[in-house]
């Protein structure tokens, strides 16, 4: 018999295991979960922006406040330098004025006391008598009329006062009651008016002197 075709009984009882099904993952479609899952991203994007944005915000606020603070802080030591420099610069100002001052005023005092000394010294040379005769009439203007005033004088100049005198009454409807003497203690230029209630003396040493008591202020000051 030939083996090589043979049938054999089939086994209806054996069990086939059955293949394993591929898992499927399936992709969401439902547009309402869609459209919330994109807000909320978009959401979550403007947050990150706007976070972005209010630190970009605050540094720019603290840089500009530090830039402010440095500024004022160079402004002031500028400000208090300057002002530092400028009171040096008054002070100084100042003391060279005072000491200007003190000079100018040394140098009038001396001018003025030269001066007073030069005119002086001319007008007794010229006119020895004219500073008298201007004693005499100040007099006169002071007193009371018909009052008898007695003027003693140099004798160099007795002449010329006497003079004067004539002149003065003969410019003087009313009568002058005047009398001039010599007296060779009094100095050359200066003179002795006396009246009844009282009476003047033309020193020139003592006009020079009260002259040099006005002025010694001034002339200290310069030597200081």
């Amino acid at each position: 018999m030939d083996t090589s075709f043979q049938v054999k009984p089939f086994g209806f009882d054996r069990v086939f295991a059955e293949p394993e099904r591929r898992r499927e993952y399936r992709r969401k479609t439902d547009a309402s979960d869609l459209a919330i899952e994109v807000e909320a991203l978009r959401a979550e994007l403007n947050a990150l922006r706007q976070s972005q944005q209010d630190e970009l915000a605050r540094v720019r606020t603290e840089a500009f406040e530090a830039g402010l603070d440095h500024a004022r802080t160079e402004r002031d030591a500028a400000i208090l330098s300057s002002l530092d420099a400028l009171q040096a610069s008054l002070e100084a100002v100042s003391d060279q004025r005072d000491e200007l001052v003190a000079e100018y005023s040394s140098d009038a005092a001396e001018l003025a006391l030269v001066a007073a000394d030069t005119l002086a010294g001319h007008a007794v040379r010229l006119e020895p008598g004219r500073t008298i005769d201007e004693a005499i009439g100040r007099v006169l203007s002071q007193v009371a009329r018909g009052q008898e005033v007695h003027v003693t004088v140099h004798p160099d100049l007795l002449d010329d006062i006497e003079r004067r005198v004539e002149a003065r009454q003969a410019n003087d409807r009313r009568r002058l009651f005047l009398s001039v003497s010599a007296d060779p203690n009094v100095a050359p230029g200066d003179a002795v008016l006396v009246w009844e209630r009282g009476g003047v003396t033309l020193d020139a040493a003592a006009r020079r002197a009260a002259v040099m008591t006005e002025l010694e202020p001034l002339l200290k000051r310069g030597d200081g």
